[in-house]
C-alpha cells in the first residue's frame, strides 16, 4: 500500500510537472460593455456575432480590473481567471521582473472600442494620485485606429496652454469646447495619451485601446447628454482639475513608416512597448531577452502561431492572444497580409 501511495505521488508530481511546462498562446471570454455611446461595430467589422444589444461601446480583452478579470476561454486552461493562472505559474506568465513588480495582478487592461457617439471629456490620474486617492494605479493610455468614419475626430489634449481658473470657468459656461485640440482620425493612426491629459474618442471610430490596469476616470463634460431614464452622468470635475496637464497640443498623432515583414515601434514607455507587425509571409519571433508576456492584438487578416513542434493555435481579425513569458520562440505563419500588435512590458 505505501509503495503504491509512493508511485502515485510521483506520478502525479510528473504530471503536474508536465502540464506547467506545457503553457500556450492563451485567448479570454470577452467581457461586453454597453455604453450610452456604443454601436455595432464589433459586428459589422471584427465578425462579432455574439454580440446582441446595438450599443455595445466596449470589449475588455485581457482584464485583471477588480468583478472583471477575464477568464481563459481555450485549452486545458479553460475555466480558469487571468488571476489565478498567474498565481499558478507566476513568472512563467508574465516574466520575472514583471512578477517581482506586480505579483499576482497582471498590469495591463486590453480592450477594444466601438464609438457610434463622441466620449464624454475625461482625464486620468497619475499613479501617485491614483494610489493616494484610491489604492489603484494611474491610468497612461494609448489609441491605435482600427477603422474611421470620413468625418471621425477625437480630442487629444488642449489647443492652447490654459490656466487651470480658465479651464474651470470653460466647464461652468459649458465652453470647455473651445478650449479643446481637435484631430481628425483616419485608419492607422496612433495617439498616446500620458495621464493628466484631457481627451475623447469621437463617432464613428474603432480603435484598439491598451492601457494600465485602471479603471479611475474623472469625467469632466457629457455634453449634456442623459440616459433612457432622462439623468445625466456623474461629473468630477473636482477630483480632475488638480491632474490634468494644462499645456498646448500641436499634434498628439504618433509618427510612423510601416514596415512589410518586421516590427514597426508605435510607442514604447514605462508601462508598455507597443509595436506593428505587418507581414504576408512566416516570420520568426526570439523573446527571450524581454522577459515579458506578450500581448498579439489581429488588426486584420489572421495567422497560426507556432510555439513548438505540432503546436499551434490561430489568431483572426478582431482576437486578442496572450503568449506566456515562457514562450519565448514563436513562428507566425500569416493567411495573405496580417496586421498585429505586439505589446509587452521593457
Amino acid at each position: 500500500m505505501c509503495c503504491f501511495f509512493l508511485w502515485f505521488c510521483v506520478f502525479y508530481y510528473l504530471c503536474i510537472k508536465q502540464i506547467r511546462i506545457m503553457l500556450y498562446p492563451l485567448k479570454f471570454t470577452h467581457i461586453y460593455k454597453d455604453k450610452i455611446w456604443g454601436g455595432t461595430k464589433f459586428r459589422t467589422i471584427l465578425g462579432r456575432n455574439d454580440v446582441k444589444t446595438d450599443t455595445c461601446g466596449e470589449s475588455w480583452e485581457i482584464s485583471a480590473v477588480q468583478d472583471n478579470i477575464s477568464i481563459v476561454s481555450n485549452g486545458f486552461l479553460k475555466g480558469n481567471s487571468l488571476q489565478e493562472i498567474i498565481e499558478v505559474y507566476m513568472d512563467e506568465i508574465v516574466g520575472q521582473k514583471v512578477y517581482e513588480k506586480f505579483g499576482i495582478e497582471f498590469p495591463l487592461l486590453i480592450k477594444f472600442l466601438d464609438t457610434k457617439d463622441v466620449l464624454s471629456l475625461q482625464v486620468h490620474p497619475d499613479d501617485k494620485t491614483a494610489k493616494e486617492r484610491h489604492k489603484a494605479y494611474g491610468k497612461t493610455e494609448m489609441w491605435y485606429v482600427m477603422d474611421a468614419d470620413s468625418d471621425a475626430d477625437l480630442i487629444d489634449g488642449f489647443e492652447e496652454k490654459c490656466s487651470k481658473q480658465e479651464f474651470v470657468q470653460a466647464v461652468k459656461k459649458q465652453s470647455v469646447e473651445d478650449l479643446l485640440h481637435k484631430e481628425y482620425a483616419q485608419k492607422g493612426d496612433v495617439f498616446f495619451l500620458p495621464a493628466g491629459r484631457v481627451h475623447a474618442l469621437g463617432k464613428g471610430l474603432l480603435v484598439a485601446e491598451i492601457q494600465q490596469t485602471s479603471d479611475v476616470t474623472y469625467r469632466i463634460f457629457d455634453w449634456n447628454r442623459v440616459d433612457a431614464q432622462g439623468k445625466s452622468r456623474e461629473l468630477h470635475v473636482d477630483l480632475a482639475v488638480d491632474v490634468i496637464d494644462y499645456d498646448a497640443i500641436e499634434n498628439g498623432k504618433i509618427p510612423y513608416v510601416p514596415r512589410n515583414n518586421a516590427t514597426t515601434e508605435l510607442v514604447s514607455c514605462e508601462y508598455f512597448t507597443t509595436n506593428l507587425l505587418q507581414f504576408d509571409c512566416q516570420v520568426v519571433k526570439d523573446y527571450y531577452a524581454i522577459d515579458s508576456f506578450v500581448i498579439y492584438m489581429c488588426l486584420d487578416g489572421s495567422a497560426t502561431i507556432n510555439f513548438g513542434g505540432d503546436y499551434e493555435e490561430q489568431i483572426i481579425k478582431g482576437e486578442t492572444v496572450l503568449i506566456p513569458a515562457s514562450l519565448h520562440e514563436l513562428t507566425l505563419t500569416p493567411k495573405g497580409k496580417t496586421q498585429i500588435l505586439e505589446v509587452y512590458i521593457q
